[in-house]
């Protein structure tokens, strides 16, 4: 019993002393409380009042920004559109007033609603000035001429450069900067002025040439543009940066509601303010707050009673963490659809591979080979995109399951797949590689039940011989693989330099042909098409040519690819659409054959275009036939046979060109009425010695006949062709055993009853 007793009075003892220790925790937890209160309301105070301040320092900084930003955009305008050879020849030529209106004031009033234009020498003296488009008298110069002989003196040395000076030269009286490529480097300065009493933007441009340097002769001429700070402006930095109330005075608003940022000229005398009502964050902070204060009590006190389960929770989610980061560190790296790695996870072991053998060269060096499955659009196209993602899965199985276990296989995306391997071996290796990547496509893939013969290309290089660098590394596997697909596809190609220059090559006739485009120096030639009966003239097939003054006459076959892979199909079909309609407008009656590319028939806007060329030509649409590939109606789309039908009830007549080489389906000659239909010349040229070409050709006139289509065979050269083309039943003949191609001139003489004799004997 005395054992008891102690136990219990120990226990309640024990319990006191704890109920004594939890209340004076209580308490001074409240004391605590209290005073962190206090001290929380002082502190809300005062951090209230800084909030404010620095909400007026961040609106000042912004409408800064905002000004610093406009005054850059009036500049980068100016100093673009003013580096140019026209530029430097046009201003001071006597015809100034019509080249200024389409690519000077008309682009700068139109576009930038700039107020005004001036065209200035180096020191000063104005030329001419633009008021709108037009070129104007009334110039008011006067009072700007002091601040833009600063800024142009001042843009010299202070303006922002394109990359870093190579060298000077001296130009009257002032060294230019020139880049490394020799051409002078266009400067600029802008700032804030007063004009006519306004506060506006003034930016001043150099007029350099952009091609030919020797243009330049004395000191740049500058171009000066003056936009005024104009309510447009005030409302779109008002939408931009939702200053409420925004204005500009002359004085500064003193009201104590309201923010103002100072505009200073490049003198820094004071021009004016931009003032706005302010919107300080304390009042409503504090609104917000109040009632948050008493929630705070009875939130710390939830605190403390789950902190404790809180700590456990943490460990659980610390755990779990962990395995999410895994998992959300291997999907960062690999491709979703195949599983591989993706183009990130590769570039860091190519990196890792190459750092490796740059330092222990006995390991040999790192192979790259860049894959593309041919013709993978047409899977998509034709089969479908579930086939496509089946079969691309499919490919990186097999890769992965059939190459060494050394291979780092990834997937960049859509079709691409990038190998590397490490071995010895140089050109002999990367053959073994390319061999063995091309055997892996002998056979057939089944999907839903689909046999596809598919073949792919594949570019190949090796560092660190060819290159230290992962990313010009990867760059050259691309480009072989680029001369691999040109090639033929179903092959492999090694990396070697006279590829690079082939692309430089390539790249300078881009840029050449949008020159020749814009500078209307490309040509048409006209191929007849004549009765197979009595070779009596029907119609001209119009045919693009490229004279290069540098570098000859270049065929349309080198140079409508560059066009179509640098997105110049539109400008380019456009033009030749112009200058057909503008030559044969007025030739006597016969039927004018045009091709249309594939990329103008799916551009949105090509139907407007067209009735645009009807009305500025005046051309009647009956006498042109209009020719489309059968690439054209692999797309099954509504559109395709909307622009066609279009074009039908505009008058065109539409024929089907290359016919039976393309991915041929008979639904789309049901689905369009076609005009005539033409046999594409590798059928003509294999008549005379392939049975199987004749009766190819006999299938398809009977077919053309059937559904009411006249054909036209061409390539006819021998007039063993003729008598079978004509034999199988094609009404009319194109071929050089009648005519060449001609130019505008021949082909207009041809159709004149008293000049064709002279000219065929010529």
């Amino acid at each position: 019993m005395m054992k008891t007793g102690l136990f219990l009075r120990h226990r309640a003892v024990r319990q006191h002393t704890g109920a004594a220790a939890v209340r004076w925790i209580v308490i001074a937890t409240f004391i605590a409380l209290l005073a962190l209160t206090a001290a929380l309301v002082a502190a809300f105070r005062n951090s209230t009042d800084i909030a404010d301040e620095f909400a007026r320092v961040e609106e000042r900084r912004l409408a800064e920004r905002f000004v610093a930003r406009t005054s850059k955009q009036l500049l980068d305008t100016a100093r673009l559109q003013v580096t140019w050879d026209d530029a430097v020849v046009k201003l001071n030529e006597p015809a100034v007033a019509s080249w200024s209106q389409t690519y000077l004031s008309g682009y700068f009033w139109g576009s930038h609603h700039v107020d005004r234009i001036y065209h200035v020498r180096f020191d000063g003296t104005l030329v001419h000035c633009w008021r709108g488009i037009k070129l104007s008298r009334d110039c008011e110069f006067g009072p700007l001429a002091g601040q833009v002989r600063k800024l142009v003196t001042r843009s010299v040395t202070e303006g922002p450069t394109d990359g870093p000076i190579a060298a000077r030269h001296r130009h009257g009286t002032v060294d230019w900067p020139y880049t490394a490529k020799g051409l002078p480097m266009a400067r600029g300065l802008s700032a804030m002025t007063s004009a006519d009493g306004r506060p506006a933007f003034l930016a001043v441009a150099s007029v350099v040439p952009d091609t030919k340097p020797a243009l330049l002769k004395r000191e740049p001429d500058y171009i000066v543009l003056v936009r005024y700070l104009d309510a447009k402006i005030i409302a779109d930095m008002h939408d931009s940066l939702l200053l409420e109330d925004l204005r500009f005075s002359v004085a500064n608003d003193a009201d104590a509601g309201r923010n103002a940022y100072a505009i200073s000229d490049q003198n820094g005398e004071r021009i004016g303010w931009l003032s706005w009502r302010s919107r300080p964050p304390g009042p409503a902070i504090v609104q917000r707050a109040t009632p948050l204060l008493a929630v705070y009590i009875l939130f710390f006190v939830a605190v403390v009673v789950g902190g404790a389960f809180i700590v456990r929770r943490m460990r659980v989610t610390t755990d779990e963490l962990k395995a999410s980061e895994a998992q959300a560190q291997h999907n960062a790296l690999h491709d979703a659809m195949s599983g591989l790695p993706n183009r990130t996870h590769f570039m860091q072991r190519l990196r890792q591979e190459l750092q490796t053998c740059v330092e222990r060269r006995d390991l040999g060096d790192v192979f790259v080979a860049y894959v593309d499955i041919d013709r993978f659009k047409v899977v998509n196209d034709t089969l479908g995109h579930q086939v496509g993602d089946e079969l691309v899965r499919q490919v990186a199985l097999r890769l992965r399951r059939s190459l060494p276990p050394g291979d780092f296989l990834s997937r960049f995306g859509g079709d691409e797949f990038v190998l590397l391997r490490r071995t010895t071996g140089g050109k002999p290796a990367a053959d073994m590689l390319g061999r063995q990547i091309m055997a892996l496509m002998h056979e057939p893939f089944v999907i839903s039940g689909n046999n596809l013969d598919i073949s792919c290309s594949c570019g190949i290089s090796w560092g660190p011989e060819q290159s230290e660098d992962p990313g010009e590394l990867l760059r050259r596997s691309d480009i072989a693989l680029y001369r691999a697909k040109q090639r033929g596809r179903a092959r492999y190609r090694r990396f070697t330099r006279d590829m690079d220059a082939t692309v430089k090559l390539r790249r300078e006739m881009e840029i050449e042909l949008r020159r020749a485009i814009t500078r209307d120096e490309l040509a048409m030639a006209y191929q007849p098409i004549v009765s197979a009966a009595d070779g009596a003239i029907q119609g001209f097939e119009a045919l693009v040519r490229w004279p290069h003054p540098e570098r000859g006459p270049i065929r349309p076959g080198l140079f409508v690819p560059v066009a179509e892979q640098a997105g110049l199909m539109g400008p380019l079909g456009e033009w030749v659409l112009r200058r057909v309609f503008t030559e044969c407008r007025d030739w006597p009656s016969c039927d004018i054959s045009v091709n249309l590319s594939p990329l103008q028939i799916m551009a949105s806007d090509f139907l407007p275009r067209i009735d645009l060329l009807i009305r500025e030509t005046g051309i009647d649409p009956r006498r042109f036939v209009l020719e489309v590939t059968e690439g054209v109606m692999l797309d099954r789309s509504d559109h395709v046979l909307d622009v066609l039908k279009g074009l039908n009830y505009r008058g065109f007549r539409i024929a089907l060109d290359d016919f039976g080489i393309g991915y041929s389906s008979l639904s789309y000659l049901r689905s369009f009425q076609f005009e005539r239909i033409k046999i594409d010349r590798s059928f003509v040229q294999n008549i005379e010695a392939d049975l199987d070409a004749h009766s190819i050709l006999r299938a398809i006139v009977s077919l053309g006949h059937t559904l009411r289509m006249k054909v036209v065979a061409e390539g006819v050269e021998t007039t063993m062709q003729r008598a079978l083309v004509q034999a199988a039943g094609c009404q009319m003949i194109q071929g050089h055993l009648f005519w060449p191609a001609l130019s505008p001139d021949e082909a207009l003489a041809l159709i004149q009853p008293t000049q064709r004799k002279a000219l065929r004997s010529a």
